[in-house]
């Protein structure tokens, strides 16, 4: 090689190996090198035994997808550019049309949105179940049933199901469920062995994860992950993760990567702060209703407490308050407005408290009869200093006056 741009383009120059560090080293590719025809030709990718391409995977996906097996207990894991793309994903892998897919009215709402606009434009039919009435899921699985989303705790409202009550019953009727357990992250209860030692194995079919949320850590990253402990069933959402195109950033694996060592202490701590801001709720006259798993008085107590246990670190950080209706939406709004260390804004599980009120009637088929008429407003509680994020709640309030 004579010319320099030549000589810089396939430099002979490798690194001896043996390098090591505490944050693994980044992988970026489209393309990735095959040393002969041969192995173009014949390396595999499905079974992560080679690298093909780098929508296929990396040595940092692969890296980051056997660490969330471990975190949940999955054996099989995809990487997905956000939650809801991994909701998708399952959607599109295991529904064609006159199928119908049942949904719990407490949902993220996406995962609802998916359902009326696309799913249904394809003749995928959907309902709404009452997840808190095991029965409703029971009466409304038919034969043309083939998915079933579960959520634990309920999107915004928090409430917790009888989680294993309703996987007995899609098992009984040998109905897939796929669970959205970005509020658990892996920490607060098993997806794929919910009663350790029962047997047969008490586990959802597939489990969802926002890594956006606690594994992110950080409020930068948006990516998801679909995971299962069944072979035949990955390869499926594996082929339709590959059909698509889904693809993830390597900068931004690495940054799960480099959260995931301490996910456990952040989850424990956003637990504690929670579960001292919604006693501290509790004492204030303006709420008619403190919503949190971990309160005696929240709807599915008994079944957070049973599935999750008492102890820290099993609650996460979201909390929700049913502002009495003797105040106005203008007033909520001020009061959202007033707060200074809670920011408005969408989404959870970083370092920084967020707040959102919402138009609850709008998002539920009917006002929920264990819910207490007001408004609604969702707090997610931050790494701040609890006594701080106290006192900025105490502050806001007077604007309710």
């Amino acid at each position: 090689m004579t010319e320099l741009t030549t000589t810089l383009i396939h430099h002979p120059y490798i690194p001896p190996a043996g390098f090591d560090a505490p944050q693994p080293g980044v992988f970026k590719a489209s393309t990735v090198i095959f040393p002969n025809v041969a192995a173009m030709r014949h390396f595999e990718w499905k079974d992560k035994s080679a690298y093909t391409y780098g929508l296929h995977g990396t040595p940092t996906t692969y890296r980051l997808e056997e660490r969330l097996c471990t975190l949940e207990g999955g054996l099989q894991c995809l990487l997905l550019p956000s939650g809801l793309a991994a909701i998708a994903n399952v959607a599109l892998s295991t529904l064609k049309t006159g199928d119908e897919v049942l949904i719990p009215d407490n949902a993220y709402g996406p995962n609802k949105a998916l359902a009326e606009g696309e799913l249904r434009s394809w003749g995928i039919s959907h309902r709404f179940y009452d997840p808190m009435k095991p029965q409703d899921l029971a009466a409304k699985i038919s034969p043309q049933t083939r998915l079933v989303w579960l959520e634990a705790a309920g999107s915004v409202t928090l409430e917790f199901p009888d989680l294993c009550e309703l996987v007995r019953l899609c098992q009984a009727r040998g109905v897939l469920t796929a669970l959205d357990n970005t509020w658990g992250a892996g920490l607060a209860f098993a997806p794929f062995d919910m009663i350790p030692g029962v047997s047969p194995n008490l586990a959802v079919d597939i489990s969802v994860h926002a890594l956006t949320k606690y594994p992110s850590g950080g409020g930068d990253v948006l990516m998801g992950s679909v995971m299962t402990r069944d072979a035949a069933l990955h390869l499926k959402l594996k082929l339709t993760h590959m059909r698509l195109g889904f693809g993830v950033g390597a900068n931004d694996v690495e940054a799960v990567l480099r959260a995931l060592p301490s996910l456990a202490l952040r989850y424990q701590a956003h637990d504690a702060s929670t579960r001292t801001l919604a006693n501290w709720c509790l004492t204030r006259p303006e709420f008619a209703q403190v919503l949190h798993p971990a309160l005696p008085d929240s709807p599915g107590h008994a079944h957070w407490r049973a599935l999750c246990g008492a102890g820290p670190g099993a609650a996460a950080g979201l909390l929700s308050v049913m502002i009495d209706r003797r105040y106005s939406q203008a007033q909520v709004d001020a009061f959202c407005d007033a707060l200074k260390l809670f920011k408005l804004g969408y989404s959870w599980g970083g370092p920084m408290s967020l707040v959102v009120p919402y138009d609850l009637a709008s998002m539920r088929s009917g006002w929920p009869e264990h819910l207490k008429a007001g408004t609604l407003v969702r707090l997610s509680v931050g790494l701040e200093a609890v006594a701080d994020l106290q006192a900025d709640l105490a502050q806001a309030l007077q604007k309710l006056a």
